[in-house]
């Protein structure tokens, strides 16, 4: 008996240690430092639906040049470099690298200075750059590394193409393979702007009333956290210590064999 109890007092200091509660939230905030977003009023909004990307050093931007005949209306391409190839997988090489000072070299016209146009301004301001040199010249620019981040809680967290300027919160949830059993559907966290003082609004996915109030557009460089329920620790850490207990009750398997046979003799 005195080995048995010194066998399951072994086991008890063994199953307690390392049962501190791993922390699975690994983006916390300080409510007193960090303001959270919960609503956003109709002006607020409508400003957000009506954004456009604007080009910032470091993108990558598609320029096609064409230039149409005067006899059949026929479009002759002078110039193509960009993302033909582009897919929801990559997006590191293409197009032209926008640098600091904002000046790409272009055939013809040499160095123009794109930043801070959207797509049909800097469509517009070349299209008439080119007129100087041709009848009737028509130019695309396309920005092609737009893309935001979705993490946390989610079945496939990653990287999100975004292809239209903007995103709902449930195509990039969706588009990641929608949230993990895990998920608390009640935080959701948009963080936006610079990390040293960034913008968190917070979104209740379980409340009508919560998510019209929200805004659940999402701008390129957004990182969407989905932070977990506070059962998952508690859950995985029982499911992590399940073969410490089974090898603990292998061990005692012996003890208790003993027990009740030496019980029965004692009879």
């Amino acid at each position: 008996m005195k080995l048995f109890s010194y066998a399951m007092l072994i086991a008890l200091v063994l199953g307690s240690s390392g049962c501190a509660v791993k922390d699975y939230k690994y983006i916390e905030h300080d409510m007193n430092d960090t303001k959270v977003i919960t609503k956003v009023d109709d002006a607020e909004y409508q400003k957000e639906a009506m954004f456009e990307w604007k080009i910032s050093k470091g993108d990558r931007i598609e320029i096609k040049a064409f230039n149409q005949s005067s006899t059949n209306g026929q479009l002759t391409q002078l110039l193509s470099n960009g993302g033909q190839n582009i897919t929801q997988n990559r997006y590191g090489d293409e197009g032209i690298l926008v640098p600091a000072n904002g000046e790409i070299n272009l055939p013809l016209v040499g160095k123009v200075n794109l930043l801070g146009m959207t797509e049909e301004e800097a469509s517009r301001s070349l299209t008439k750059t080119l007129k100087k040199y041709l009848k009737h010249p028509y130019v695309h620019v396309k920005i092609l590394n737009q893309k935001l981040f979705v993490l946390g809680e989610v079945k496939n967290p990653g990287t999100v193409l975004v292809t239209n300027g903007t995103m709902s919160l449930f195509e990039a949830l969706a588009n990641r393979g929608d949230v993990t059993d895990y998920a608390d559907r009640t935080k959701i966290k948009i963080i936006r702007g610079d990390m040293r003082n960034p913008e968190i609004r917070e979104i209740n996915l379980t409340d009508m009333k919560s998510i019209r109030y929200a805004s659940l557009i999402l701008r390129p460089n957004d990182i969407v956290y989905v932070e977990p329920r506070d059962s998952k620790a508690s859950v995985v850490g029982a499911q992590e210590k399940l073969p410490f207990w089974q090898l603990i009750g292998a061990i005692l398997a012996p003890f208790n064999t003993a027990i009740v046979t030496y019980g029965v003799v004692s009879r």
